[in-house]
Order: C-alpha cells, then structure tokens, then sequence
C-alpha cells in the first residue's frame, strides 16, 4: 500500500512540475509577444514623428536655402547696378576731364594768339584805325578736297568756309555779321568787308588759302567807317 501511495504522489508531483514548466514557458511567449508588440508599436511611432521631424527639417532646410539664394541673387542685382552707376559716373568724369582738358587748351591757344598778337595804329588806307597780324591764327579747315579755285557765290562751301575764316579772326559770330564785301585778292587770295549787324565793329579782313586746310587769316584792319 505505501509503495503504491508513494508511486501516485510521485506521479501528482510530476504533473504539477511539468504544468509549472508548460506556465512559466507560455508566460514567457506571452511576455515576449507583449514585448514585440511594444517595439513594433513604439518603432511605429517614433519612427513616424522621426520622418515627420525629417520633413520639416528639410522643408526648412530648402526655405532657407531658397532665402539665402533670393539674397544672393538681390546682392549680385544690387553690385550689377553699382558697377552701372560707376561705370556712369566715370565716363561722365572723364568727359568732364576731356572737356575741361579741351577748354584749358582753347584758352591757351588764344592766349598764345592774343600774345603774338602785333597791333599797329592805322593801314593801307584812311579808313583804316588800326592793323591786327597775328603769326598765331590757323587755317579753318575745309570739306574741299583737290585742286582748288576760290568760288564766291553764298551758296558755295567755299564762301561758307571764308566766312568762317573771318569770323575767327574777328571773333564777330556768323549770326551777328552783315557782309559788305567778300571778293578775289590775288591767287587764292581773299578780302572781306564785314561789320557787326549794329555796326558798331567794322573789319576789312585778309585771308590766303592752305592746300588741305582751308582759308587762314593774315591782316585785320579795324575800320572806322564802310565805304
């Protein structure tokens, strides 16, 4: 009886053990189940705010780099307009410089004129005051080219020319001039009674042609009455 007793016990006690066994394995599967869950879920969420953060973070990304281009394309607008507005005001300095370089030479040429300027009372007739020669005075310039013959017609380049040439020696302006004379001289040679539209000045003037540069002035006679 007791051998059988103790055959059951042992029997009981194993069952027990073995159900133990069958507990704590399905526990752990569970626990292992609810563990996975929690890292899939978890990997989910985290993982979905990750790309989310990844998104804004290179949607900004891209806003900023589109700023910083816009500023650096308004900077290179704003150095291009710069380099306009320099490049404006030098050539407008140069032209400044060229017209003032242009001016100080003119007023050094009629300084030059006006020192080598030889005056003398009276001339080749009564009504003449007085005699102006100046070595200084230059040919015009002329349009004509070839051989030339003096052409006194008011139509003409050439009386144009020879007009222009007594103005520059009498400094009467063309529009200011009443001419009471233009006529031959000799060879390429001219003579010219002019006075101011007032005539308060009154000039006989000289002028000799220069192959290829035009009418020269010789001899101004300052006059004092037009006969």
């Amino acid at each position: 009886m007791k051998g059988n007793e103790q055959s059951s016990r042992e029997s009981r006690l194993g069952k027990r053990e073995k159900r133990k066994k069958t507990n704590i394995i399905l526990n752990s599967l569970i626990a292992l189940v609810v563990l996975l869950i929690i890292v899939v879920s978890a990997k989910i969420f985290f993982g979905g705010n990750n790309d989310e953060e990844l998104q804004a973070e290179e949607q900004t990304a891209s806003e900023n780099e589109i700023k910083e281009n816009e500023k650096n394309t308004d900077k290179q607008a704003s150095d291009s307009e710069q380099e306009k507005e320099e490049e404006i005001e030098k050539a407008k300095e140069d032209e400044e410089k060229a017209a003032e370089k242009e001016e100080d030479e003119e007023a050094e040429d009629e300084s030059k004129e006006e020192d080598e300027k030889v005056v003398t009372e009276g001339g080749s007739s009564p009504d003449v005051e007085k005699t102006i020669e100046n070595p200084a005075w230059k040919p015009v310039g002329t349009s004509q080219s070839g051989e030339h013959t003096a052409v006194y017609d008011q139509n003409a380049v050439d009386w144009q020319e020879m007009l222009q040439a007594i103005s520059y020696a009498t400094e009467v302006d063309q529009s200011n001039m009443t001419v009471w004379f233009l006529g031959n001289n000799g060879p390429n040679k001219s003579v010219g009674t002019i006075s101011t539209k007032d005539q308060s000045e009154k000039y006989r003037v000289y002028i000799d042609w220069v192959d290829g540069q035009g009418w020269k002035p010789v001899k101004v006679e300052v006059l004092n009455e037009i006969n």
